[in-house]
């Protein structure tokens, strides 16, 4: 194969998964995840969920994706300075315009969800040229919203990403009643599970891939890492992890 068409036919393969930009993670990914999935992440507290979503922000943008991102968790100031402690600078992309920051006051969010939850679909739909939407986190705008409208929001979504864009929802484990949360599992198609564990005398943070429908690897992976400076994300070797 000529080296033109090679490279163009990886180029195309990058526009078919949102990246975390780390081959490794990737991997446990099961390649990354299909364009035009809905996704939930979910954990608890101080488990990674966030970092794993600026993983993708920024791997996403490398690939030439447009992010825009709702956010409680950060201001931008904040989000921006994280972001380049990490080794994962979207300066750059944040002035071409190539990505849009949100920032919603939690207590606000929560006295006006069935209002927040709207404006996000609403602001989702219309800006057409961004292909990632992310909400960091949905767990307080759950904690003012009944069960119908957050079903319903979650099957918006489901109907945008059918319409090729790829939504990624964060929330708290603790956010959404369990046999609810069951439902909102099985409406996405993507689903990953953050959590902190105490192996020896360590603490130690674990991403579980549930499940990734059309994946181009195996799923189903459990994976061990550190969050380190100019780094982001640092896989650990499972015996290294339960040293």
């Amino acid at each position: 194969m000529p080296e033109a068409v090679l490279d163009e036919a990886l180029e195309e393969a990058k526009r078919d998964v949102i990246s975390t930009g780390h081959g490794e993670i990737d991997k446990k990914l099961g390649g990354g995840i299909p364009v035009g999935s809905l996704t939930l992440v979910e954990g608890q507290s101080d488990a990674g969920k966030s970092v794993l979503c600026q993983q993708m922000m920024w791997g996403s943008l490398k690939n030439g994706f447009k992010v825009v991102l709702f956010t409680t968790e950060n201001t931008v100031k904040s989000l921006v300075t994280q972001m380049d402690s990490l080794g994962l600078s979207i300066t750059d992309r944040l002035l071409l315009g190539h990505v849009k920051i949100y920032t919603m006051r939690p207590s606000l969010v929560r006295s006006n969800a069935a209002i927040a939850l709207q404006a996000m679909l609403d602001t989702m739909q219309e800006l057409e040229d961004f292909d990632l939407p992310i909400v960091d986190s949905v767990t307080q705008i759950a904690a003012g919203a009944d069960g119908a409208e957050s079903l319903a929001y979650f099957e918006r979504c489901k109907s945008l990403c059918d319409r090729g864009k790829t939504i990624i929802n964060v929330t708290h484990t603790y956010a959404f009643e369990q046999d609810f949360l069951v439902r909102i599992r099985s409406v996405c198609d993507a689903h990953f599970k953050l959590a902190i564990e105490r192996v020896g005398d360590r603490l130690v943070k674990t991403l579980e891939v549930a499940k990734v429908r059309g994946a181009t690897q195996t799923t189903g992976n459990i994976l061990s890492f550190d969050v380190e400076p100019e780094i982001g994300m640092k896989v650990m070797p499972l015996s290294r992890a339960k040293v």
